[in-house]
């Protein structure tokens, strides 16, 4: 396996310096932003269509909801192994060409009213695809075309932008949606995702071609060799076990909170877009000072902060003694500390546990390595969000929530009790 180091690589005593600087980097960064902020737009014209023109059902819009899923556990261990013998830079470039088209046909359907539950729900599944390939290649790619001191900046620009895009897009979308209505909309995330594959196509990285197979092997052997490398790394493994049960929580605790918040609390829409509003300023911060926690604690233990803080917010929730008559004012303030907590832990922890990754892993099994946590962590998603209906009903919602805070709890003692605790990036191998 190549462990190659990319083009423009610093070495040990030459500081890394601001990652936008990188002509590379810095296309690679504005094709991601832009594309953020076009679908965090257009996500609002989305989630009205299906509302009021298709008028889904409860199912439907559960059958919806599960095709953006449904591609990555199918094929996403398959393209995790192509996106090793595939150019992943002209996958990305492919694939962002790809949405703008599926994009495009949405105003084309609404101009015909020909768009219904049908139509639109192949949209969506051929989005998922597209989304699939885009994201197995882009995450392999960055190593590639950043010098492996900057990965950690690099991961942190990226969280920053993204933040930013899904904390202001929704209201911008919302204000365009009334101002120029759907079909607009969705030309727009068309244009702006065609823009994005310019700049993807602008990125100079050297991608050399991979070793061919030996005589009698396929990519069900590729795949296997992605899944015993992963499972058998002596950090990756309780790094990748820790996300797993990560997501387990997350999915139960996401998955209750709006309905405990709206339904129980009371607690008015406005309030609730506020308190979303300050989680993404916290996520902001936690992928700001990210680098600096990362170099400062090392990789390990910065994974580990943000391990164990992430159950603190969901822990309060689950323990304040509050019900609906507590006033909009004392529900607002417990309900945004604990979201900012909450996106403050995942911005530290998020940076680092990508860029730890990408920096361990060899480049000829980056693709086998992601695709293989990322798979997991889906379906591991989906049974946790199936089994927090059962739960809110049987135990209530703050009990509940409590369960997930448990589960983030266990996520973290998985990362204490390992090798992965003293890990530091400038252990990493190049």
């Amino acid at each position: 396996m190549s462990g190659e180091r990319p083009p423009g690589a610093a070495t040990a005593t030459t500081p890394p310096r601001e990652i936008l600087r990188h002509p590379a980097f810095a296309y690679f960064w504005g094709a991601t932003t832009i594309r953020a902020f076009g679908g965090a737009i257009a996500g609002v014209a989305f989630q009205v269509l299906v509302v009021t023109v298709v008028n889904a059902t409860p199912m439907q819009i559960s059958v919806l909801s599960a095709l953006g899923v449904v591609p990555y556990l199918f094929l996403g261990l398959i393209v995790g192994a192509l996106m090793d013998r595939w150019r992943r830079q002209r996958t990305l470039v492919l694939t962002t060409i790809g949405r703008a088209l599926t994009l495009a046909a949405i105003p084309v359907l609404l101009l015909l009213d020909a768009l219904d539950f049908r139509s639109l729900a192949a949209v969506v599944l051929v989005l998922g695809v597209l989304t699939l390939f885009g994201d197995s290649a882009s995450q392999p790619l960055l190593p590639r075309i950043v010098p492996q001191r900057s990965l950690v900046m690099a991961n942190a620009r990226l969280g920053q932008s993204q933040t930013v895009a899904e904390t202001t897009g929704p209201a911008l979308g919302g204000a365009l949606f009334t101002l120029v209505g759907a079909p607009t909309l969705f030309a727009f995330d068309a244009v702006i995702n065609l823009i994005a594959a310019g700049l993807q196509a602008r990125i100079r990285v050297d991608e050399p071609k991979p070793r061919p197979r030996p005589a009698g092997r396929h990519v069900g052997h590729d795949i296997a060799d992605g899944i015993r490398y992963t499972y058998r790394h002596p950090t990756l493994r309780p790094l990748a076990l820790s996300v797993h049960v990560w997501f387990l929580g997350n999915s139960i605790v996401t998955t209750v909170f709006a309905v405990f918040v709206l339904r129980q609390l009371a607690l008015p829409t406005w309030a609730y877009g506020v308190a979303l509003a300050i989680g993404g300023a916290g996520g902001f911060v936690g992928a700001m000072i990210a680098p600096r926690v990362g170099s400062g604690l090392g990789a390990g233990r910065a994974i580990l902060l943000g391990r164990v803080l992430v159950a603190v917010p969901w822990l309060v929730l689950a323990l304040a003694p509050l019900t609906a008559d507590s006033g909009v004012a004392a529900i607002l303030g417990v309900v945004a500390t604990a979201q900012f907590l909450y996106c403050l832990a995942m911005g530290i922890e998020d940076t680092n546990d990508i860029s730890y990754r990408q920096s361990v892993a060899p480049d000829a099994i980056q693709g086998r390595m992601n695709s293989t946590i990322r798979t997991v962590n889906r379906v591991v998603f989906l049974f946790g969000a199936l089994l927090a209906g059962p739960l809110m009903t049987l135990l209530g919602f703050q009990l509940t929530i409590g369960i997930g805070a448990g589960v983030f709890v266990v996520a973290a003692l998985v990362i204490a009790l390992s090798p992965l605790r003293d890990a530091r990036h400038e252990g990493a191998p190049d």
